[in-house]
Formats: structure tokens, sequence, C-alpha cells
């Protein structure tokens, strides 16, 4: 189906920055066709066949989330399956599998990828896994292990971790085909064997995760884990700032005792408190040209240089958009933002990150303290762009639709082969907000 969401042009002087210009970028928006879609945290990848693979999530109890390819040669969108159905799960009348929250990595044809649960329950003032599901529907099963040929379009469920509990973050070493993920919300390590079949479950990795008490062994879990492909040791990181590691030869995780993040630059962190992610990366890369990773701390938007074969963390710069830097604050949301990554086979990083809203002049806050990662306030949406190479960093401008609205609740970004980079955003589709793709032209192949 055709996707390209009409639109009108009006003013978007409400969401003016300090620099006064009118200079921005325009996205296009798409319906997919979901009509819950709802909040999605990456979950979105440019394929090898340079198609665009996402999944537009589910809040609902009753409702699982969705797997859309947009084909940008025809102009397409195309719904792929149910992950409920693709769980084997349609008739369990159990809460449904209503997001992933991973990208997709690739492997001799096939995608893979995993299943986080998208209804909670609030408890205490924060989202909690459902110990009470409504309609008489039973507990959440548990995330999944799936995979998605892209010549035969069939797709794979190939485990199911224990406990009940989604999987919150994953990556995967493609050469060797093993998979990794953290579970949510009592944030257990977990590795799956592809040529074995088998499952294998490290235990928790953060005192209680983020089903802990808040003020004694809550921890906000790592969103982003990565792989050096010279051993196959998988990296991750704790809201208290330490960095393990997980030898799939030895079967056991160690330390990183040379290093750690907490650093000042970062900012200072109680990790038993929700709202932010502490000490934790928000997103990590491999970077194989130079054989290091490339990472991004959430709330302070820091660029750093992690070298696990030397055992040393450099801090590069900030790439906060430059209106957040001027402003010398934090942004809106809390977490910071998923929608980091290193374009393939080149040294530049696109990131999309807030800006801070002026009116009359002034910056435009929002609340102080919030029990959860979220946004704190309305913001703008930039993309920013940074060689590693000679360090060179631009701001390409906020983001704006032709109606002058603004994308917003941004975590997740493709690089597609196409000139144009993706992401999933929320709009107004027929007096509704939904969240859905979008696409913006990429500024450095003008």
């Amino acid at each position: 189906m055709k996707v390209f969401e009409g639109e009108h042009q009006h003013s978007y002087s409400a969401y003016g920055e300090r620099s006064g210009t009118n200079k921005h970028l325009e996205a296009r928006r798409y319906y997919s066709g979901f009509e819950m879609a709802h909040d999605t945290y990456n979950a979105l990848s440019c394929a090898s066949d340079g198609n665009i693979y996402y999944v537009l999530s589910s809040e609902s109890p009753h409702t699982g989330g969705k797997f859309f390819v947009y084909k940008p040669e025809h102009d397409r969108v195309e719904f792929i399956a149910d992950l409920t159905e693709i769980c084997g799960e349609d008739g369990l009348n159990a809460i449904p599998q209503g997001k992933s929250h991973v990208r997709f990595y690739e492997r001799k044809g096939k995608l893979y990828f995993s299943t986080h649960v998208g209804y909670y329950e609030m408890i205490d003032g924060m989202d909690r896994l459902p110990k009470n599901p409504p309609d008489g529907r039973q507990k959440y099963p548990g995330g999944h292990f799936l995979a998605y040929d892209l010549k035969t379009k069939k797709t794979e469920d190939l485990a199911m971790v224990g406990g009940g509990e989604g999987i919150v973050s994953m990556t995967m070493d493609t050469d060797r085909g093993h998979i990794y993920g953290i579970t949510w919300p009592t944030g257990h390590f977990v590795h799956y064997d592809l040529e074995k079949n088998s499952l294998y479950d490290l235990g928790p990795v953060s005192a209680m995760g983020e089903a802990g008490v808040p003020g004694e062994d809550f921890r906000s879990l790592c969103r982003a884990l990565f792989v050096d492909p010279a051993d196959g040791k998988v990296y991750f990181s704790t809201a208290e700032g330490d960095i393990f590691h997980y030898c799939p030869v030895s079967g056991k995780m160690e330390l990183e005792k040379e290093i750690d993040l907490r650093l000042d630059y970062f900012g200072q962190y109680d990790p038993t408190v929700p709202g932010s992610m502490a000490y934790n990366w928000r997103m990590v890369c491999w970077h194989e040209p130079e054989a290091v990773a490339y990472g991004v701390h959430g709330n302070s938007g820091y660029l750093f240089r992690f070298d696990p074969r030397r055992k040393q963390i450099e801090i590069v710069q900030r790439i906060t958009s430059l209106p957040s830097q001027r402003s010398g604050m934090f942004d809106q949301f809390s977490y910071g933002y998923l929608g980091f990554g290193i374009a393939p086979h080149t040294h530049t990083v696109y990131y999309l990150t807030g800006g801070p809203i002026y009116e009359n002049g002034k910056r435009v806050g929002g609340v102080e303290r919030i029990a959860k990662g979220a946004a704190r306030g309305m913001e703008n949406l930039h993309l920013v762009t940074f060689d590693l190479l000679n360090r060179h960093y631009i701001d390409h401008g906020p983001i704006r639709y032709t109606d002058g609205s603004i994308p917003t609740y941004v975590n997740s970004i493709a690089i597609g082969q196409d000139g144009y980079v993706y992401a999933l955003a929320r709009f107004a589709h027929k007096g509704k907000v939904i969240q859905d793709l979008i696409s913006i032209p990429d500024p450095l192949k003008d």
C-alpha cells in the first residue's frame, strides 16, 4: 500500500529555537495501517536488500506488536506478521508480545531479533510486569528470540527466555551465531547458541534490575550490548558504571577492573533511583575500522570511545544538539536517545537527539523529577552527524513535518541505502497520535 501521509502547511514558530533560524530538515510520515501503534524503541534496521524492517509496538493487553517492511524502491509498506502469532501464542489468552526492543541483526540471509512485553501494570507509580492481567488473561509468557528469512519470507521461533520476562536488549555475534540479551525487569543475562539450539541463563547482572525497590535494589538496565568480533566477547554496562564482559568459550562473566563509566562529565547519579540510565551507556556500536566501540551516555549526551583490548575509555565530545549545548542543560528525555548509529562502511556517526524549545526567548523546561525514563517536556528533534576521523561535528538543525509539527519520542534510527535516514516517531493520524515510520533526507548525501 502507498503510505505517504498528506499534510497541510502552517506555522511552526511555536517551536522556534533561540538562534531564530527557520533552517530545518523536513520529515516524511508513513502510515503502516496499525492504528494502535505506540512508542517503539530500536526495532528498526536497514537490511542488505535495502529494505527497512521495523516493529510497531502495542500497549494493549489484547493486541500484539506488528512486524513490517518498507521497500524504498517501490515506496511501499508491507505487513509481515503479528509478534504474538510468530511466537505461537495467539491462542494462549495471555498478555501478548507487545513489542520488540532491539535492532535486527543479519546473518546468512536471515534477520534475528527478539520480543518484549508491551502492556504494563502501574504499581507504586512505576511500570511493572503485570501481576494482575485484565479480562482473565494469563501472565506474560516471556520474550522470544526470532528469525526472519529475507528470501522465503518465513519466520522462525528460536527460543523463549524463562521467568516470564521480556527481552529489553540484545546483540548478536553474526560470525559465530551467538545471540545475547538482557531480560526485563530483573535483568538476567541470556545467551542463545544458534548452532546448538541451546539457551543459557547466566542470572541477574544488576541487583533486582527494574523490578527492584527504588532506593534499595532498583537498577536501570543496560539497553545496548556489543561484541568484539576478534574474540567473541560481549560487553555491557551497569547503572553503577561498571563494565562487564562475557566469554562464550569459558562461559564466564568478568568485571572490567581497570575501567568504568563513573566519569565526572556524565554527571552524578544514585543508581538506586529511577528516572535515568544512571552511569549506563545509552547506546554503543562496534566500529570495525578502528576495532573499538563508540557509545553515547544518555543523560549527558557525551560521545565516548571504548577500546576493550587496551582497556581504555576516552571522552570524545558532547554530541547533543547545538541548542542543547548552548543551554548547558540535560535534554528532556532523561534516558537519552537510542537513535545512534555508525553508517556502514564509513566513519560517520548519525544521532537523532533532542533540542530545547524556546518561547518568547525563554527555554521551555519540564518537570524536575520523574519516576521512570521519559520526556520531562516538549523538545525538538535534531539530526547530528559526527566524523570520527577528523572529529567534525554538524548539527543539521531541527526536524519538522511539512505542517510544522515535530517528531517526538524518537528512539530509533536506520541509515538507508537510498539517501534517507529512517526513524519511528509520533505524529497525528486521523485525529489520533500514533508512532510510525518517518524518513529524513540524509544531509550528507545532497
